[in-house]
């Protein structure tokens, strides 16, 4: 089972209670660092999908926005499609207009993934090298089929131990893609996953169970950390939470 699920029960409820959990995991690393990388940093890698979007929304409302120092935050992004950064299904473009645009955060402290470059394979390999040894703070969504990030049921990703960031083909267009792989998943110190919809409660109740494998639900690679689920995603849980 996961360490924590927190289930909300209507959209606006959901989005704020996450986005507070963001500004005050964020907030707490940067009061407290690790190792060598300084005072007053934090590597928080944001996903795309339609249920982080009110999320960040919420994170940029000035209520939570104030309670971050931006100036100490990188951002990275756990995957990203192969299309131009200004697309509509660009990971980055939503990013940007729900949260980054609206808070003060310097643009060189923004790591997008260049999967608009002709040499995808070189791309993702530069962005596995841009990646600190482990993010701070890593935001995941989860489909109906269970994946995350781009880590799709049955990829030869899955079973990537060496690789930071990896090229993979998605189920519907726009199918190529860069996503973080495993061992991006397992290193990052808090992990917070994403989750509406009564069409995604199969694969929560999945992932969560210890004896679910990666290879056919994805997103159990991220059963240790925090779940924000609705009521709805949440119903097949078997001890749901109040």
């Amino acid at each position: 089972m996961p360490s924590r699920h927190v289930v909300v029960e209507t959209p606006g409820a959901f989005a704020h209670r996450a986005a507070a959990w963001l500004a005050e995991t964020v907030a707490d690393v940067l009061a407290a660092p690790r190792g060598g990388r300084g005072a007053g940093r934090c590597a928080l890698a944001l996903s795309g999908g339609t249920t982080p979007r009110p999320v960040y929304a919420a994170l940029a409302a000035p209520e939570l926005a104030s309670r971050v120092d931006w100036n100490g935050v990188d951002v990275y992004f756990g995957d990203e499609r192969a299309v131009p950064r200004d697309h509509a299904d660009s990971n980055f473009r939503m990013a940007m207009e729900a949260l980054l645009s609206r808070v003060p955060i310097p643009t060189a402290r923004i790591h997008r993934m260049e999967a608009e470059r002709q040499d995808l394979d070189a791309a993702a390999a530069a962005y596995g090298d841009l990646l600190p040894a482990a993010l701070d703070v890593l935001v995941l969504g989860m489909g109906a089929d269970g994946h995350t990030a781009s880590l799709f049921p049955g990829s030869p990703a899955l079973a990537e131990r060496e690789r930071r960031v990896v090229v993979v083909d998605g189920p519907k267009p726009p199918r190529r893609r860069m996503t973080i792989t495993p061992p991006v998943i397992a290193a990052a110190r808090h992990v917070v996953v994403l989750v509406t919809g009564k069409e995604k409660a199969a694969a929560v109740a999945r992932a969560v169970d210890e004896a679910t494998p990666a290879s056919e639900i994805p997103a159990a690679l991220a059963r240790h950390g925090v779940w924000f689920l609705d009521r709805a995603a949440a119903a097949r849980l078997a001890r749901p939470v109040p």
